[in-house]
């Protein structure tokens, strides 16, 4: 169906660089397949995500160029255009999703070990920590457990606040990181526009090239011409009764010198 919609030569090469693009994606998530190391898998992740943001960027380009050729199409095409534009974006969806789904598998396959070691216990044991209640007494008993309440109100409390200030500075950063991200999406705006802008005016440039080149063969020809003209009429003012130089159309052949028209009077031979 897209072979056979009416694009302009821009669009036309824009959408051809898209569809290389899906099918170097495709290809790419078949060869993932047979991948069963993890770096691997990750390097070829890698690349298709690259691929991915080129695809995103050829299809802001293509939106781009269709809104400047809306004026110039019918309605109809428009709405193919619209159409074909709306599947790309549709196809592009469905390869970021399926991006999610394989980094998702990927990482719940990286498993980290911790070896704890095989040392002696640095914990105390129950006979170090406690003493035997038939040592204590009453008040003893009442002190210690009071103590070690404390202790661990103490610790709670100090968990809270650990917890409060990670939540505080979470709250921070994801705003920053926010901001940050919102940043650099208006940096890659202005870049695809700045890009776009370049290739239009390259184009432009191309073609008033080719303007100023067939300007200089039509005024070379003319010059040619004028000197071709010029050079005939000394040629005749200069030797006048050469018969190898063709008149001129338009010009007035040169006039005969008075000597000749003298001795051609008649009037004069009679004397």
């Amino acid at each position: 169906m897209a072979s056979n919609l009416p694009m302009s030569p821009e669009l036309e090469q824009i959408h051809g660089e898209i569809r290389d693009h899906f099918r170097a994606l495709a290809n790419g998530f078949q060869r993932l397949d047979k991948i069963k190391d993890s770096t691997r898998q990750s390097k070829q992740l890698e690349e298709l995500t690259e691929k991915m943001r080129e695809c995103k960027r050829l299809v802001k380009d293509f939106d781009r160029e269709l809104k400047d050729e809306e004026a110039r199409n019918s309605p109809e095409v428009n709405k193919q255009l619209n159409d074909e534009k709306q599947s790309m974006i549709k196809e592009l969806n469905s390869y970021v999703a399926l991006r999610k789904t394989y980094m998702s598998t990927l990482g719940n396959k990286k498993v980290e070990l911790f070896d704890m070691g095989a040392g002696p216990s640095a914990e105390p044991t129950a006979e170090e920590n406690v003493q035997v209640a038939s040592e204590m007494s009453n008040q003893e008993l009442v002190d210690a457990g009071m103590k070690r309440m404390d202790e661990t109100d103490q610790a709670i409390e100090r968990s809270k606040q650990v917890v409060e200030q990670t939540i505080e500075v979470g709250t921070q950063t994801a705003a920053n990181l926010k901001g940050q991200t919102d940043q650099m999406g208006r940096v890659v705006n202005h870049l695809d526009t700045i890009q776009f802008s370049l290739k239009k005016a390259s184009q432009l440039v191309k073609e008033i090239g080719r303007q100023v080149a067939t300007d200089k063969c039509i005024m070379m020809f003319l010059f040619l011409i004028v000197c071709g003209v010029v050079a005939i009429i000394v040629v005749k003012i200069v030797h006048p009764n050469n018969k190898d130089i063709r008149d001129i159309p338009g010009l007035a052949p040169p006039a005969p010198s008075r000597k000749l028209l003298y001795l051609r009077n008649p009037e004069y031979m009679q004397r």
